[in-house]
C-alpha cells in the first residue's frame, strides 16, 4: 500500500472573523489521484492556497513528506516537491515555450555565480542539462514542435499542458490543479483528462484536482472530498460520493432553501 505523503489535520482559516475553512483534514497517497469538489464559494481554492503556502491557516497543522509545512513559504514547499497550477493560467508569454519549462527547474541549477558570468564549463553543462530534460517533458505533452514559439501565442488548451509540463518541471512529487479545464472545448478537455492519466501513469505522482467539469472528475479521480461552506460534508469513491443526499443538495439546493429565497 502507498505511503500517506502530505496530512492535513484541523485545517481552518479566517478572513475578517468569517471562516472561510473550518477543520479540513486530509490524508494524500503518494500515487493517488484525488478530487477536490463542491459549488462556488465552497472554500476549495483557499484549501489549495493553505497547502501550498499562500495562506497561512488560523489554526491546524500540515506535513508533507513526514515534514512539518505550516508557514513555510510557496517557494520552498516547492524545493521539497509540491507543485501547482492556477485557475488563471500564469505562463511567461514572452518567453519561449522550452524556456518556460526551463526557467522552472532553476533552483536545482548548482553551477555559482562565477561560473554564470563567465559562462565556464559547468554553466553550459547545466544548462544543457536542462534543456534536455525540458524537451522530454515537452515531447511528452507533445509540445516539443511548439518549443521555440512565444507561450502566450499558444492555443488555450495547450497553455495549459505548458502550464502543467512548468509545474513537473520542478520535479513535483505532489501536483495540485486548480480548475486545469476551466475555458476549454470538450475537445480539449477531453485531451486534458489524457494528458492527466498520462502524468499518474509515467510519473507516478500523487495529484490533487479542483474541477467543475463532473465528466472530467468522474473519469479520472479515484477519491472525491466535497466541501460547502468551508465544511467537508462527504468523501470517498467517487460515484458513491456524487449520489449522495447532501451534495447534490449542495450542489443544487434543497426545497426548504428554494421556499427560503422566495
Amino acid at each position: 500500500m502507498s505511503n500517506t505523503i502530505l496530512k492535513a489535520k484541523d485545517i481552518s482559516i479566517a478572513f475578517g472573523g468569517l471562516k472561510a475553512v473550518t477543520d479540513f483534514n486530509l490524508e494524500l497517497k503518494s500515487d493517488e489521484l484525488l478530487g477536490l469538489i463542491g459549488p462556488n464559494g465552497a472554500g476549495k481554492t483557499t484549501v489549495f492556497n493553505i497547502l501550498t503556502g499562500v495562506y497561512k491557516p488560523t489554526s491546524g497543522e500540515y506535513e508533507f513528506n513526514g515534514r512539518k509545512i505550516n508557514g513555510e513559504k510557496p517557494y520552498k514547499l516547492v524545493q521539497y516537491g509540491m507543485a501547482r497550477t492556477f485557475q488563471n493560467i500564469r505562463l511567461f508569454e514572452n518567453m519561449t515555450v522550452l524556456d518556460n519549462v526551463v526557467v522552472a527547474n532553476n533552483f536545482n541549477m548548482k553551477y555559482g555565480y562565477l561560473a554564470g558570468t563567465f559562462r565556464l564549463p559547468r554553466y553550459w553543462r547545466e544548462e544543457k542539462e536542462a534543456r534536455e530534460k525540458a524537451m522530454e517533458l515537452l515531447e511528452i505533452f507533445d509540445l516539443a514542435k511548439y518549443a521555440n514559439y512565444m507561450a502566450g501565442n499558444l492555443p488555450y488548451g495547450r497553455q495549459r499542458k505548458l502550464e502543467i509540463a512548468r509545474a513537473l518541471s520542478t520535479g513535483a512529487k505532489v501536483l495540485f490543479l486548480d480548475e486545469p479545464a476551466a475555458g476549454m472545448n470538450p475537445k480539449e478537455t477531453e485531451e486534458l483528462m489524457d494528458t492527466i492519466k498520462l502524468i499518474k501513469e509515467k510519473f507516478g505522482i500523487a495529484i490533487v484536482l479542483i474541477e467543475h467539469d463532473m465528466k472530467l472528475v468522474l473519469g479520472i479521480c479515484e477519491r472525491l472530498i466535497v466541501l460547502d461552506r468551508g465544511n467537508i460534508i462527504a468523501q470517498g469513491d467517487p460515484m458513491e460520493v456524487v449520489n449522495k443526499k447532501e451534495v447534490i443538495t449542495a450542489y443544487l439546493g434543497s426545497d426548504d432553501e428554494e421556499e427560503g429565497d422566495e
